[in-house]
């Protein structure tokens, strides 16, 4: 165990504290979920950063990060869903929800083959990762009926996630073709 894996331990507990918090009946759920999903996010970039600047990579991070990343995203993005109800914003949810599933297995798939590194994590997916980060932390913090900047500014940045979100992944199935095209069985 080391900090950094402590650290993607310790956003996968903030997971099941966040949704109690979302879910209490109260002013101030929409505050503190924010801040709970904000140090989830902070904990994600603080923990890929000391991996590399302290050498503590392990297989074990590698494996967990990403999973606590898909998990924290997914799960408030179902809650939001159901927080605000409409085809505008489930659309992206939706785009944004499976993709990741998408990319996932065609990780572990492109694993199999021995050619995990050529969907590698890559620019553009680390700032999908902002942008979806972002524009959830901003709708934690809208109320549902209180439509203002806040809110145009969370939506404006929900649909430019869903749109990173489907470049990166064309992206990623476009570096994955020549292994997954008919006729290329291994």
């Amino acid at each position: 165990m080391n900090i950094p894996n402590a650290l993607t331990l310790f956003r996968l507990v903030l997971i099941p504290v966040f949704v109690i918090v979302f879910y209490i009946p109260s002013q101030w759920s929409y505050l503190i979920s924010a801040i709970v999903f904000f140090v989830a996010g902070w904990t994600d970039w603080l923990d890929g950063y000391l991996a590399r600047k302290l050498n503590q990579t392990t297989p074990f991070g590698a494996f967990l990060d990403p999973v606590a990343d898909k998990l924290m995203v997914s799960i408030a993005l179902v809650v939001l869903v159901e927080r605000f109800a409409v085809w505008y914003f489930t659309l992206p949810a939706i785009i944004i929800i499976g993709r990741e599933i998408i990319i996932s297995a065609l990780r572990e798939w492109m694993a199999e083959l021995g050619k995990r590194t050529s969907v590698a994590v890559s620019y553009i997916g680390k700032i999908k990762t902002m942008a979806q980060m972002g524009a959830i932390f901003l709708f934690l913090l809208v109320q549902v009926d209180k439509e203002g900047p806040v809110y145009y500014l969370a939506m404006v940045s929900m649909y430019t996630a869903a749109a990173l979100t489907i470049w990166s992944m064309f992206l990623y199935l476009k570096a994955a073709w020549p292994d997954l095209r008919p006729g290329n069985e291994n």
